[in-house]
């Protein structure tokens, strides 16, 4: 996977899930290939679409990007 699906993929599911998701759904739902998101794909996620993390439950981050936020 390339980080353009990878982008594509975090940016569709986080549009159709406003309230956001930990990386654990969003691997769940999309099927990615990684345990782990990549340190360097996340910044520049972070960037591009506007992700954002914040605290959730347990250890999780819920992952959540502005309404109408646009793929650059």
């Amino acid at each position: 996977m390339r980080y353009v699906e990878f982008r594509d993929a975090i940016a569709g599911e986080l549009r159709r899930n406003p309230k956001g998701l930990t990386w654990a759904e969003l691997k769940a739902q999309r099927a990615l290939p990684y345990e782990r998101p990549c340190p360097t794909w996340t910044r520049q996620l972070e960037k591009e679409i506007g992700l954002s993390r914040a605290k959730g439950s347990g250890r999780a981050y819920v992952w959540k990007i502005p309404p109408g936020a646009r793929v650059t």
